[in-house]
């Protein structure tokens, strides 16, 4: 039994984790239940079909958090009971929660109660989970970031075995709930879904692809587009829908780029791999990446990555080999770094290209998932080695953004 508080058909690195997990162990055999809150409000159970597996799926009534356009909540109220009610009618094996904030803190306790296998994954920082009450008080957001944090240790010390996707997300939880013995588990994917493309490249595209958040720090990528020369004769495509959708286009109307960005909202897996595969550069500037499926899904098309250096970004982007990392708030920077891709000579951008291959290649989804079989048997596992331990290359000089040619 899997549980989260996001799941398909939300867009994010939790919801696209179970969903693939779910598939991944429905295929393997598994009898797959998932628990997340319903997208559309009344509560029910029933078969679901994701990437053409079904499996049980058990959608728990939910309201919408308004000042936020598509989330949506389970009753806090309500989770133990139903956690205790799902967890007695199916008597599960193993219980895996995503999160410790509702449908976790409910399962958990229950699972416990019964002795049963217990694994925790963390996807979330509860400073991000702050972004969607911004309408609390400054003061108010810093004591719920402290409650979080503390309701988090208390569920996740339940947990037979915690992971979270990279060493540095780790590390940071381990520090901030005080648990230590925490897995290193990349959320893995699957490569041969997406298609690289090694011709010579005709456009200079960057793609961007997250929810339009505040804590995705968008507004960085629009300003550092609006650096770029007019010569290289870029364009930026923005996929994804959220809160920020509208400041961000007024910004881009204010920096007079609108007519080259292109904001695409939520589209289908096949359009996503159409841009990804048509463009020349990934970027990613938030700050608050436990991973970064997005850019993983990047990196397996074969594109170059620059990102911020922050949280986990540093160990998928490895200066001067598959891309740049540049220091969140230096727009002068993020634009030279991009700048440096898109006039990089044809042999230098290959070598980016298949750079990014090789890295994400340690993040194989059938990897990821035969750990976590391993942990539901209760087995000792050796964390995957996806961090790679080397030094990274020496970040190249960055070119000018004010200098350049156009797409090689």
């Amino acid at each position: 039994m899997l549980g989260g508080d996001t799941f398909a058909p939300d867009i994010n690195g939790s919801a696209s984790f179970a969903k693939r997990l779910a598939v991944t162990l429905t295929k393997r055999g598994h009898e797959v239940h998932m628990v997340a809150p319903s997208p559309n409000g009344p509560g029910r159970s029933g078969m679901e079909e994701h990437d053409g597996v079904e499996f049980m799926v058990h959608r728990l009534t939910s309201w919408r958090w308004y000042p936020h356009p598509w989330l949506r909540f389970a009753l806090p109220w309500r989770a133990k009971a139903n956690g205790r009610k799902l967890i007695e009618k199916y008597q599960p094996d193993v219980v895996h929660f995503q999160s410790h904030i509702i449908i976790g803190g409910g399962l958990a306790p229950a699972a416990k109660a019964r002795g049963i296998r217990l694994i925790g994954t963390n996807h979330t920082m509860a400073e991000n989970i702050a972004q969607h009450v911004t309408i609390f008080p400054p003061p108010l957001l810093r004591w719920l970031i402290r409650t979080q944090w503390k309701a988090a240790a208390n569920v996740y010390s339940l947990a037979d075995e915690v992971t979270t996707p990279t060493k540095r997300s780790s590390d940071y939880f381990e520090r901030m709930t005080g648990l230590t013995g925490v897995h290193s588990i990349s959320n893995g994917i699957d490569a041969a879904n997406y298609v690289p493309n090694f011709e010579p490249r005709t456009e200079n595209r960057i793609v961007f692809v997250g929810r339009l958040d505040e804590e995705k720090c968008i507004h960085e990528l629009l300003q550092a587009f609006a650096l770029l020369d007019s010569g290289l004769d870029a364009s930026l495509d923005i996929v994804g829908n959220g809160e920020d959708l509208h400041r961000l286009e007024r910004l881009a109307r204010e920096l007079k780029i609108a007519d080259r960005v292109t904001f695409h909202g939520k589209i289908s897996d096949e359009k996503l791999r159409d841009i990804l595969t048509a463009g020349a550069v990934f970027a990613m500037p938030s700050r608050a990446e436990l991973q970064c499926i997005a850019a993983m899904e990047a990196m397996s098309s074969a594109l170059p990555v620059v990102a911020a250096n922050a949280m986990a970004l540093p160990h998928l982007v490895h200066p001067g080999e598959n891309g740049y990392l540049y220091e969140p708030g230096d727009i002068p920077a993020f634009a030279a770094h991009l700048t440096s891709v898109l006039t990089a000579s044809p042999a230098e951008y290959t070598s980016m290209k298949k750079a990014s291959q090789a890295i994400v290649a340690k993040h194989d989804l059938q990897a990821t998932v035969d750990v976590f079989e391993a942990l539901y048997r209760g087995e000792t596992v050796t964390d995957p080695v996806t961090d790679d331990p080397t030094p990274t290359a020496a970040p190249k000089r960055a070119k000018s953004a004010r200098g350049g040619s156009s797409a090689g």
